[in-house]
């Protein structure tokens, strides 16, 4: 999963006296200090979880009182008085919120949840008091209806008409009788989609598949068996094996294991996370968010909450999302149903008389590409050390914009597993710090992520440098090797860098527009195209080397990797669309959801048309994009993306892998804009025109060409 998670709060530079009670707790707390760290940093190694609770309702209670000066001000409202007033609130808030969430997903436990718990529905209330406010709207209003008249750069425009859209998105134009219902809403929402995220990390952590017969270990990657065991030894059984529901474990044995039964149970257990009917079941909860979220998408005056979703995306409407998927599904679907014959004709040929079952699926799928281009993962991986892997991820960062990264062992880290670097300029420039953490714990939720602990933004003419943070998953060392990723990880790898540079190289006014903070179905594009240089033969020789020999990789296998990069792509592509139809189908219904999710879910899979050898990308009680994390209707946004990055990258294959010109334009137009204009309008100034799908056809192989091929 390339999950990206985004921390929204706004920053502040405005000075608020703290009360005697802040002053009484200064000594003990860290989050009423200036931050005496490197770079500002969060001073992690003095942050504990009692610190969270006082300081967010601190924060809540400094934001009233700013808000509260706004709406007091006799003066007439202005752009400065009021937008950017409202823009400057909340500082501490911001601080203290951003270090909660992300320390939540990457290094929570039972304190830090239960506060998650606590504060969700008080920080709704105070979102919704600012949002609510009437008084409040009223001089945002004033300001909108005159901002023709007003001399505003085009950032301060947009801050403008992101702030008046806020408002009325958020209800401000609801009746006052409807208002309150509308703050149940938001409340229950804020409670139902943080159970969901918990109830889904307790279940993946809950099961391990513990072997103790070395026979049923045939088929398995040497590393992945050492790896199970040293699992095991830490569970407390010594001289056995664990396999657990974290990708790094299950999505190999799924591929290697030859003991069917075994990859059945695991795979079982995978697909009915939260689906179990305890205590973590997540049926009754995501229904419940899904009707709620219709709810107040129509007395926000919209017919779905998808209408209301996608009014500020690319997509704009349901109708242009389904076109893309459906446009995307025939021949992904076509494909996939080849790939199942052949598979199925493959167990046939091996004697064996069981139809193709989803726990069959990766392991004939390996078995299939080991024939035809005679090529094995486990054949790869040695090749793709995560400190190499690193190393070329810089390189290629490097060629195209200049930048630099230097590890910072004195800056404090939230877990030993993270790392800290200063990202400079070629010429020494302070640009930001990153964060990267790359493997699974249990304290971490699954997926991988880019988040910030500080956005960037302008101080008195002064660039305030951004504090980013990139979370993985990714195989940990095992034995004596050392971490091994699979090419899903390195592109993956690739992948969250591109959004790490998104945060990194923003160079705007306002926090609030600044880095990822564009619409859903953009924010992909940085990231989806650094993952093109991945697959690059010129890059990958400047960092794939054997882990043993420090041979670079050969010719042959780069080949072999090349010649099967369509390969699996019917499969890969349909999983994926079948999730995001499903995500549509929740989030277009015109009334409630009546069935349980299991019958909805069911349903809308008959729907599409799904083979039964697929399930969805993500089940509906494990969909964590799009029931806790923020993409409800907008799981799309990846294709929608892949059709930008693959457009986007013909730029530099049709001239130069490492273009300085069209990096910089790409570094301006892009990466350092912003949400500060149009995503259409900054992508067309720097590709020179509107992007086709042609060339994410032909990527994955779906094109005519490819699926003739195919056939």
């Amino acid at each position: 999963m390339k999950k990206l998670l985004i921390v929204s709060a706004v920053a502040t530079t405005l000075s608020v006296a703290c009360s005697s009670e802040t002053e009484k707790k200064s000594d003990m707390n860290p989050f009423f200090e200036t931050y005496d760290t490197p770079f500002g940093v969060p001073p992690f190694d003095r942050i504990e979880p009692a610190h969270f609770a006082p300081a967010l309702r601190e924060g809540i209670q400094r934001q009233e009182v700013e808000v509260a000066a706004i709406v007091n001000n006799a003066e007439a409202p202005t752009f400065s008085n009021t937008i950017e007033a409202l823009e400057y609130s909340g500082e501490l808030l911001s601080k203290v919120s951003r270090v909660f969430y992300n320390i939540n997903a990457a290094n929570t436990n039972d304190e830090i949840q239960g506060i998650a718990r606590e504060m969700a529905p008080e920080l709704s209330k105070h979102s919704d008091n600012i949002s609510l406010n009437q008084a409040l709207f009223q001089r945002v209003r004033t300001v909108w209806e005159a901002r023709e008249s007003l001399d505003l750069t085009p950032e301060q425009q947009k801050l403008l008409e992101k702030t008046y859209k806020s408002f009325v998105r958020s209800g401000a134009n609801v009746a006052e009788e409807n208002k309150d219902r509308l703050r149940e809403i938001n409340s229950r929402l804020s409670t139902l989609t943080l159970q969901f995220g918990q109830n889904l990390q307790a279940e993946t952590n809950a099961f391990q598949l513990l072997i103790e017969d070395e026979t049923d270990l045939a088929g398995l990657p040497n590393e992945l068996i050492a790896a199970a065991a040293d699992d095991a030894k830490a569970a407390g059984n010594e001289g056995k094996w664990v396999f657990t529901l974290h990708n790094p474990s299950i999505m190999p044995f799924l591929q290697y294991a030859d003991n069917r039964n075994l990859r059945r149970q695991i795979w079982e257990a995978y697909k009915n996370r939260a689906d179990q009917g305890n205590e973590n079941d997540n049926k009754a909860i995501l229904v419940e968010i899904a009707n709620l979220r219709l709810e107040k998408a129509q007395m926000l005056g919209y017919n779905t909450h998808a209408d209301y979703a996608l009014e500020e995306t690319m997509a704009k409407n349901p109708d242009n999302v389904y076109k893309l998927l459906n446009q995307l599904w025939t021949p992904a679907l076509a494909k996939a149903k080849v790939e199942r014959d052949e598979m199925q004709a493959m167990i046939q040929a091996e004697g064996k008389d069981f139809s193709l079952q989803p726990w069959d699926w990766r392991y004939y799928e390996e078995k299939l590409r080991k024939q035809k281009f005679d090529l094995d993962e486990q054949e790869v991986k040695p090749y793709f050390a995560l400190d190499k892997v690193q190393e070329g991820v810089f390189l290629v960062v490097e060629k195209l914009f200049g930048l630099t990264f230097e590890y910072r062992p004195e800056v404090p880290v939230y877990h030993p597993d993270a790392k800290a670097y200063e990202v400079k300029e070629a010429d020494g420039t302070h640009v930001g710090i990153l964060y990267m953490d790359f493997h699974p714990r249990a304290s971490k939720r699954g997926g991988a992520w880019m988040t910030s602990y500080r956005s960037q933004k302008t101080v008195d003419g002064e660039r305030l440098a951004p504090v980013i943070s990139i979370v993985c998953n990714f195989s940990r060392p095992a034995g004596d090797a050392p971490a091994l990723l699979t090419f899903d990880e390195v592109t993956t790898f690739f992948h969250e860098f591109g959004h790490a540079l998104h945060g990194l190289l923003s160079n705007v006014q306002y926090s609030s527009l600044a880095g990822t903070s564009v619409p859903r179905d953009f924010v992909e594009l940085p990231s989806q195209v650094m993952e093109n240089w991945a697959t690059e033969p010129e890059v990958m020789k400047q960092y794939a080397f054997h882990y043993q020999t420090g041979e670079v990789i050969p010719d042959t296998l780069i080949e072999k990797l090349i010649s099967s990069g369509t390969f699996g792509q019917g499969f890969g592509t349909t999983e994926y669309l079948a999730a995001s139809l499903l995500d549509l189908d929740y989030h277009t219904r015109k009334e409630p959801i009546k069935e349980n999710a299991t019958a909805f879910e069911k349903q809308s899979v008959e729907n599409m048309g799904l083979i039964s050898e697929i399930i969805p990308r993500y089940r509906s009680t494990y969909f964590q994009h799009i029931f806790s994390g923020g993409y409800s209707a907008g799981y799309y946004s990846y294709i929608w993306s892949g059709v930008l990055d693959t457009d986007a990258f013909q730029a530099f294959k049709e001239t130069e892998l490492f273009n300085p010109e069209k990096a910089l334009a790409f570094r301006k137009e892009i990466l350092e804009r912003g949400g500060t204009d149009d995503p259409m309008e900054m992508y067309v100034r720097f590709r020179g025109a509107e992007p086709k799908i042609d060339a994410l056809l032909k990527k994955r192989g779906l094109d005519e060409a490819s699926l003739a091929v195919t056939k």
